[in-house]
């Protein structure tokens, strides 16, 4: 009984004091990563369980920092499925803001994609898109408050021993009504790159920013590599763009090739194309929703022929303002936001960033 009953306050995120984080990070030793946030520990507690410790930079009294952990606990502190990181407690005191998650063995997503160490395979690797399909249905489709996560990207997807994914960072994230249809946004809210082009401007947001950021992620793991990296002679052309060329031309032949995508997985690497293509149309109507993703990465569902989603990139006209007909259709959704903050040194890196004026720091 006592057992079960420990089990059971596992269940729900627990308060903890900064000494039991001391003491569960060995004063914090192992350092896993940092960034803009904060820092990342790990951590063992007296029952075994390994965990990742997200330090928080800032006090209590520092107000973005106030709303970062209210995003976190209130979003990934009230669901649980297999693909979303757990959340096993958090510190809120004067001197310490913390956030304690379950440990990840293998890190986040992009360390298998952008390094050298590429040991997934394709096959693998749409199973962790699959995974992160599934994660994020079920928080649009499934929780009691729709979760809009705002920030998918490939270091925000974190791998466990088995590689299975599990969604991380829910920062930025924001409960909405099933009964709200529009969000005003005050700023830009996401990362450049991944996030949706509505996100940019003052138009009305839906849930379906975060299916293009799927998309763009499906992008990355398709070719194993940055949208744009300017170090790379062929991504010179915005990956993206490159692609719907080749499908557009009938040439995904040719991407396979480049990308040593072997034979048995060329129908899987198509299908994954098509619906990345699909998933970043620049209406957010013609994005699918995120059951029906997982459902044609799966193959169950037939992926309908996307539409050019970069039109307004390449002809100069406003997508805004174009015409186009969706296979799907969706209620929205809204809540305000924050602007991304950047670094000083300022580049334009893809088409979209380009026609929005979308800055992004070269530190990043």
């Amino acid at each position: 009984m006592k057992k079960f009953l420990n089990d059971m306050e596992r269940e729900n995120p627990i308060r903890l004091t900064a000494q039991q984080l001391r003491i569960a990070t060995d004063n914090y030793t192992s350092l896993l990563g940092s960034g803009g946030f904060g820092a990342v520990y790990k951590g063992v507690f007296n029952n075994g369980i390994m965990v990742a410790v997200k330090v928080l930079r800032g006090s209590s009294e520092d107000k973005k920092v106030e709303e970062q952990f209210m995003a976190e606990v209130s979003t990934i502190g009230r669901v649980h499925h297999f693909n979303l990181v757990r959340l096993y407690g958090f510190c809120f005191e004067r001197n310490l803001i913390a956030l304690v998650y379950e440990y990840m063995e293998n890190g986040s997503l992009d360390r298998f994609l952008f390094q050298e160490n590429r040991i997934l395979g394709h096959e693998k690797l749409h199973e962790i898109a699959v995974g992160t399909a599934r994660g994020m249905a079920y928080l649009h489709e499934e929780c009691q408050q729709r979760i809009i996560h705002y920030d998918i990207k490939p270091g925000n997807i974190l791998l466990d021993k088995n590689f299975n994914p599990k969604v991380a960072d829910f920062g930025l994230a924001k409960l909405c009504n099933r009964d709200n249809t529009h969000i005003t946004m005050t700023g830009g809210r996401g990362t450049p790159g991944y996030a949706a082009p509505e996100l940019w401007m003052p138009f009305s947001v839906t849930h379906k920013c975060d299916v293009y950021s799927f998309g763009m992620l499906l992008f990355e793991i398709i070719g194993r590599r940055r949208n744009h990296d300017a170090k790379l002679s062929e991504s010179q052309e915005w990956f993206p763009m490159w692609a719907w060329k080749k499908f557009d031309a009938g040439e995904l032949g040719e991407l396979m090739i480049v990308y040593g995508i072997e034979e048995q997985n060329k129908e899987i690497a198509e299908r994954m194309v098509k619906l990345a293509l699909l998933c970043v149309q620049y209406r957010p109507e013609s994005r699918p929703i995120l059951s029906v993703v997982v459902k044609m990465l799966e193959g169950s569902d037939e992926i309908p022929k996307p539409l050019n989603p970069f039109q307004h990139l390449m002809d100069g006209t406003l997508a805004a303002n174009a015409v186009q007909v969706s296979p799907f259709h969706t209620t929205t959704v809204s809540s305000s936001s924050s602007v991304l903050a950047s670094d000083t040194s300022i580049i334009f890196a893809t088409p979209v960033m380009r026609k929005y004026e979308i800055e992004l720091a070269t530190s990043r």
